[in-house]
């Protein structure tokens, strides 16, 4: 891969608009939240959850989570991933269910070839409140916020999404990432 200049890297920085799609992992209720982000301003577009219903099968509940996704991905064409880490659950069984729908969430934004970005429950309190032990309460206002939203986004799956979406979008180095993929593909292109 070429090596570009910090003032290249800049100008595309300013240039291109970047969608990030924040997801918060579950198996009854998946979040979301899609964002673009560019010239370090983020913009709200859509957030919302998958839901599975309760008394159907792990696997069936799984392939619906799939399926939705895929069909998000189809519908907003994020340019990354960004996914909170699983933290210990008291519950075996509920942990273990929610890291199979994580697993089947990581596989289905690698089949459509979309770069995956994991962020622990403290890196984005940190990122979005600048404090790793904020409340909840504190982090959903905040991102209320940073997006310039009239409420809090509804559920609070949805919210936690796009708090993790915009963790990513302060995340310099990552945001880069996508930034200079599509700088190396524009020179291939024009190049031709």
């Amino acid at each position: 891969m070429e090596n570009y200049s910090i003032g290249e890297l800049s100008q595309a920085k300013k240039e291109f608009c970047v969608r990030i799609l924040g997801i918060d992992p579950g198996y009854a209720t998946v979040g979301f939240g899609v964002i673009d982000t560019q010239a370090g301003r983020m913009k709200f577009v859509d957030c919302g959850v998958i839901e599975t219903p309760a008394g159907e099968r792990i696997e069936r509940r799984l392939c619906d989570i799939a399926a939705s996704l895929s069909h998000l991905i189809e519908q907003y064409s994020p340019d990354c991933v960004s996914i909170e880490e699983l933290f210990f659950y008291s519950n075996q069984t509920t942990g273990i269910n929610v890291a199979q729908a994580r697993g089947v969430i990581l596989y289905t934004c690698e089949t459509h070839a979309l770069p995956i970005f994991e962020y622990t429950p403290m890196q984005v309190k940190s990122a979005v409140v600048g404090y790793g032990k904020a409340e909840k309460r504190q982090v959903m206002e905040m991102t209320r916020v940073l997006l310039k939203l009239p409420g809090v986004p509804r559920p609070d799956d949805a919210a936690d999404a796009l708090a993790v979406a915009v963790c990513h979008s302060h995340n310099a180095s990552s945001a880069l990432s996508p930034l200079q993929n599509r700088l190396a593909q524009a020179k291939k292109t024009a190049g031709r």
